[in-house]
C-alpha cells in the first residue's frame, strides 16, 4: 500500500497494521497495547510466553469492555465472556489468564501482520506457539521502541480502538457519519439520539494518517500534553468562512500542524491554503477512506462516495476560500511532499 511503500519505516509498517488491517474484533488493538506494555516490562527479552502476554492482553480488553460491551462483530465469544466474568468478579486473574492462553490468541497472532489480504514486509514478532508456547519479538519491534514517535503509537492505537467501538455501538457507522470536532476539548464526538458522545482525541485519531508530522512542513509533532511540539488541530479551509463551506468542522478538513505553521508570525492563520496543500489533503483523506471503519463512511458522506466526487468537493471548497479570503498562504510545499 502507498501509505508505507513510499516511506517504508518501521513506524509506518506498524501504523499500516493498526490503521489498515481488517478486524472482526478488537483483539488486534489489545495485542498492540499488550506488546507496548511487554516492551516496557521486559526490555531485551525477545521470547514472550503466552502466559505472560495473556495478562496485559486480557486486561486491556477487560478495561474496554467496561465502557463498550461490543468488541467484535461475531454474535458470541467464549473469550470475551470470560473477560466479562472477570469484570463481574466471578473469576480471578489466574483463571482469566488460563482462558486467554487457550481462547484469546486463536486468530489474532495469525492475522496481525495481514494488511490488504497480504502480509506486510516487516514482521514485529514470530509465532512460536507450537514449539515454545510463545511469540518471539523481532529486532524490528525493539528498533521501533527506540524511535522518537514510539510514544505516540499507543495513543494512536487507543484512538483507533475507540472509534471502532463507537462505530459498532452505533450500527457500523450509519450514525457515526455525524462525527464532529469540539474546538475546546480537542475531541471528536457524535450525536447519539439527543446525547453528545465524546469518542476520542482528535489529535490521537489523526496523527497516524500524517505519520507523526506537521501537515504543512513535515516536522515531527507530539501528542503529549505540555510538550513544546504539541500538535495544533488546524482547519485547512479556514474556520473563518464556516458559513460558506459545508461541514467545515468535519474530519475531512482537520489536520495536525506545528505551532509555527498554524499560528506563527509567518503561519497560515486565516489565509487560504496553497494548492499543494489541497492535493495533500486529498491524499490524507484517501488514507482515511482506505482504512475502512470507522471514518470511511464519515468522509464519504461529507465529501463524496467516489474519488472524483471528493476531488470536486475539495476544488469547490478551495475556490470558495480564494474568492472569499483573497490571499493565499505563500508556504512552499515540503520537500518530502510525496511521502505523505
Amino acid at each position: 500500500m502507498r501509505f508505507y511503500q513510499v516511506e517504508p519505516t518501521l513506524e509506518n509498517y506498524w501504523r499500516g497494521v493498526i490503521l489498515f488491517g481488517r478486524n472482526a474484533a478488537t483483539y488486534k488493538f489489545a495485542l498492540a497495547q499488550a506488546l507496548y506494555d511487554i516492551q516496557q516490562q521486559k526490555p531485551g527479552s525477545d521470547l514472550i510466553l503466552l502466559a505472560d502476554l495473556a495478562q496485559p492482553f486480557s486486561q486491556h480488553l477487560c478495561r474496554h469492555l467496561q465502557q463498550a460491551p461490543k468488541q467484535g462483530t461475531a454474535g458470541r465469544s467464549r473469550f470475551l465472556d470470560a473477560c466479562q466474568q472477570f469484570n463481574r468478579g466471578e473469576i480471578g486473574q489466574d483463571r482469566l489468564t488460563e482462558l486467554t492462553v487457550r481462547l484469546g490468541f486463536a486468530n489474532v497472532l495469525d492475522a496481525f501482520h495481514i494488511v490488504n489480504r497480504a502480509e506486510i514486509a516487516t514482521r514485529f514478532f514470530v509465532d512460536e506457539r507450537k514449539s515454545h508456547g510463545s511469540i518471539r519479538l523481532t529486532e524490528n519491534f525493539y528498533q521501533l521502541g527506540e524511535r522518537p514517535q514510539y510514544h505516540s503509537l499507543a495513543l494512536e492505537t487507543e484512538a483507533r480502538w475507540r472509534l471502532v467501538e463507537q462505530a459498532w455501538a452505533q450500527g457500523i457507522s450509519r450514525q457515526l457519519i455525524g462525527v464532529e470536532y469540539d474546538e475546546q476539548t480537542r475531541m471528536l464526538f457524535s450525536q447519539l439520539n439527543a446525547r453528545r458522545v465524546n469518542i476520542t482525541s482528535c489529535r490521537d485519531a489523526l496523527n497516524g494518517y500524517q505519520k507523526g508530522r506537521c501537515f504543512y512542513c513535515d516536522t515531527p509533532v507530539s501528542l503529549r500534553s505540555g510538550d513544546q511540539n504539541l500538535a495544533d488541530v488546524d482547519h485547512v479551509i479556514p474556520w473563518a468562512i464556516r458559513d460558506k463551506v459545508p461541514n467545515i468542522d468535519g474530519v475531512w478538513n482537520l489536520v495536525l500542524a506545528c505551532r509555527n505553521c498554524n499560528r506563527g508570525s509567518a503561519g497560515k492563520l486565516a489565509l487560504a491554503p496553497p494548492k499543494w496543500a489541497m492535493e495533500r489533503l486529498r491524499q490524507r483523506n484517501d488514507y482515511i477512506i482506505d482504512s475502512h471503519l470507522p471514518l470511511h463512511e464519515t468522509l464519504s458522506r461529507q465529501t463524496g462516495a467516489t474519488a472524483s466526487a471528493r476531488l470536486h468537493f475539495l476544488q469547490r471548497a478551495w475556490n470558495t476560500a480564494i474568492e472569499t479570503l483573497i490571499h493565499i498562504w505563500q508556504r512552499p510545499a515540503p520537500r518530502g511532499e510525496e511521502t505523505l
